[in-house]
């Protein structure tokens, strides 16, 4: 189940992300289409390929991991975490089992 939900931000472009973390429900009840909704057209494509060669059955893995692959391609993409809907940062970082970049603040 999704614990809590990281708010990103591009510092250079200033777009803003939301990206829960733990495990998708989303993705659990709508395949590829959540992937597809927050525009990771990566994402969206591979789980789509993925669902039909093996019937669907990738999807019970994608339930687990998708919110993991996205925040880290945010990661990669630049952005970096500007708050956190309950708990705290340590605790997200180490369920992504990375470091999350903080949004400095001036």
């Amino acid at each position: 189940m999704a614990h809590t939900t990281i708010i990103f931000e591009n510092p250079k472009s200033g777009a803003i992300k939301e990206a829960p973390v733990g495990f998708s429900w989303t993705t659990f009840l709508f395949g590829f289409f959540p992937a597809l909704f927050r525009g990771d057209w990566k994402w969206a494509g591979i789980m789509l390929l993925l669902l039909l060669v093996t019937f669907g059955l990738s999807g019970f893995v994608f339930m687990f991991i998708y919110n993991k692959l996205y925040i880290k391609d945010l990661i990669g993409a630049g952005f970096k975490a500007k708050s956190i809907g309950n708990g705290n940062m340590d605790y997200a970082s180490a369920e992504i089992g990375m470091e999350i970049p903080l949004l400095e603040t001036k």
